[in-house]
């Protein structure tokens, strides 16, 4: 197996990874603590974090919001094409660090389109807090992990130097000392 397969094969491997601990946290959520039934649906962990009960019915920040079963079902597609195309992406790139943060988008993807399917929502439940300041909104490990897939992607994007800049510029010959 060449080692870029390898690479993709392990980032594969990754998403599914991301997917399953988002998952089990949820059911640990749902079922364990039995946040759903718990007043306000709090268990508070550290005095700046907590597990809070929360269904998302929205995508990112609680936009395009599914008030029916047919919508719900729209972001269930909507979703799952992203995904796909984020596979195939992943599928067709060389880079690790592309690979890496792509993993983590399809994976967080996902264990979204996980819970929208099955609950016909997400199960948020990662309240981080500054006394009243939230420098975020209620989460989860797939939010967490499309997220910094996306920095990620973003990163190498404007940081690492263009690809097909640095293979044109190795293909060159080097100058002879009769041209410098």
């Amino acid at each position: 197996m060449d080692n870029i397969w390898k690479r993709r094969w392990i980032g594969l491997g990754f998403a599914i990874l991301i997917c399953a601990i988002d998952q089990y946290l949820k059911w640990v959520v749902r079922v364990q603590l039995d946040l759903r039934n718990q007043p306000g649906g709090l268990y508070e962990l550290l005095p700046f974090f907590d597990l809070r009960w929360t269904q998302n019915f929205g995508i990112s920040l609680g936009m395009f919001e599914a008030t029916s079963v047919e919508m719900r079902w729209a972001l269930v597609l909507v979703t799952a094409l992203i995904a796909l195309v984020v596979f195939i992406w992943m599928l067709r790139e060389k880079a690790k660090g592309d690979i890496l943060g792509l993993s983590m988008i399809l994976g967080g993807a996902l264990g979204n389109i996980y819970d929208r399917y099955t609950w016909g929502y997400v199960i948020d439940y990662a309240d981080l807090h500054f006394g009243t300041f939230r420098p975020f909104l209620i989460f989860n490990v797939a939010d967490a992990a499309i997220t910094i897939g996306v920095l990620i992607i973003l990163a190498r994007s404007f940081l690492v130097p263009d690809k097909t800049a640095t293979k044109s510029d190795e293909s060159e010959p080097a100058n002879t000392p009769a041209e410098s």
